[in-house]
């Protein structure tokens, strides 16, 4: 028996809150979870600050990728195993791309990505493909399997179909996710009848399709999605912390291009700083070095990043009102002045923060970025768009909501022991 084909002597399962077992039966993905790249995403969380406005979201991305596996597995093997129009040579590939997806997400995933200019699927991919636990498991199903895995994440593999399994508007990346996070967050959102969907997912030749009787079913997981983004994933309270934190980091940053002597050298960061990173040294980042950090932060003679570093371990957050670029700007650049007469850096103490989504589109061409639409299985065996059936998702399609807010730091501004009448006048304009 290969390698590729072996079976554990018994099936293993992992007791789950949202799927309620994960069932592994294939020696590989068993492998593949024993390695320390895969490992290392228990300290990863998959809310980065999220757990500082929902108390429950302490999840983390091996949570999340155990998830998306199971999902990915039961598509395959309960729904589309003797179809004509599945591969049974590709499951293997589809079971370890669906398991590996966030492999190279770094502490505080998107923040940290935004700081440092890095991109979390650059990271998987070079940590399939090099000198890594992960790479030797997958070059013993054969020499060029890590590459198909790698292909399958960038998007790039010839076979679509199994990209959208992973990768599209309904996967089972976002199926997963979705649940979960309501689940830890513990609001109600997220719900919606995967079962349902799992059951009309149809395999066709370049992508997943949906029996039209599950249509309702996919309105549903859509506005799921749309809720979840608007009332989690962009809470303002946990906007207000990835400012703190992003601040933190530029801020370190800052002080070591400008030869800063730390009382508690950030060696983890060196490589980071000068954009000279290597996978061994990104490998070694987690959220717990993280904290170690900016604990240690707070005892720095800088004022800023000891402050910074105190808000943000002791949830001692900005403060945000709604903010409009356009109509708005002159009472920036104002509050911008005013910051600086009253001893407040404006670049670490005056944030606008913006979020935008886009809850559902279909590809429109000549536009960069290509979004694989839903697309509906019509019992004359016809595949229309799903806005094209769909009123609800129709009202919704390429509509991007896009919100702004304005951080700042309350407690300095009604601390009136220095620059009283400045302070007083930032607060008018604040509207406090």
């Amino acid at each position: 028996m290969s390698y590729a084909t072996e079976k554990l002597n018994e099936e293993k399962v992992f007791k789950d809150p949202v799927h309620r077992y994960v069932h592994v039966r294939d020696r590989v993905i068993w492998d593949l979870i024993g390695t320390k790249e895969f490992q290392r995403l228990r300290r990863i969380r998959q809310l980065g600050t999220t757990y500082l406005t929902f108390h429950g979201a302490e999840h983390s991305r091996l949570n999340h990728s155990l998830g998306v596996y199971e999902i990915v597995r039961r598509i395959i093997d309960d729904g589309f195993e003797g179809r004509p129009e599945w591969d049974s040579n590709e499951r293997l590939l589809c079971l370890c791309a669906a398991l590996l997806h966030d492999l190279g997400h770094g502490p505080f995933s998107h923040s940290f990505e935004k700081v440092f200019h890095l991109d979390h699927e650059d990271f998987t991919r070079a940590i399939i493909l090099g000198d890594t636990e992960v790479n030797a498991v997958l070059r013993n199903v054969k020499e060029e399997f890590p590459k198909h895995v790698a292909e399958v994440i960038a998007k790039t593999y010839k076979n679509k179909m199994v990209v959208s399994l992973i990768s599209s508007q309904i996967d089972a990346d976002r199926m997963d996710y979705l649940q979960r996070d309501a689940y830890f967050t513990g609001v109600s959102y997220g719900h919606f009848d995967m079962e349902r969907i799992l059951r009309v997912m149809r395999p066709r030749e370049d992508q997943v399709v949906i029996k039209s009787s599950g249509m309702h079913a996919v309105e549903d997981y859509i506005m799921s999605r749309y809720q979840m983004y608007w009332q989690v994933y962009f809470h303002p309270v946990t906007r207000s912390a990835e400012v703190i934190l992003t601040k933190i980091l530029h801020r370190a940053k800052q002080l070591h291009e400008e030869f800063y002597n730390f009382k508690h050298q950030p060696i983890h960061f060196y490589s980071i700083f000068e954009d000279e990173i290597t996978l061994q040294d990104y490998l070694k980042l987690d959220e717990s070095i993280i904290h170690y950090y900016f604990q240690a932060w707070e005892e720095e003679d800088d004022p800023i990043l000891s402050d910074l570093c105190r808000r943000f371990m002791n949830r001692n957050l900005f403060k945000y009102i709604e903010f409009n670029p356009t109509t708005q700007m002159k009472d920036l650049m104002e509050l911008n002045n005013l910051f600086k007469k009253a001893g407040l850096d404006p670049e670490y103490y005056l944030v606008v923060d913006s979020s935008s989504d886009l809850p559902y589109d279909f590809y429109r061409p000549g536009e960069e970025e290509e979004r694989l639409p839903i697309h509906l299985l019509m019992p004359t065996g016809e595949v229309r768009e799903l806005s094209r059936e769909s009123e609800i998702v129709d009202a919704i399609s390429g509509k991007r909501r896009t919100d702004h807010k304005l951080y700042f730091p309350l407690d300095l501004l009604q601390d009136v022991s220095t620059k009283k009448t400045i302070k007083k006048k930032i607060l008018e304009i604040l509207g406090i």
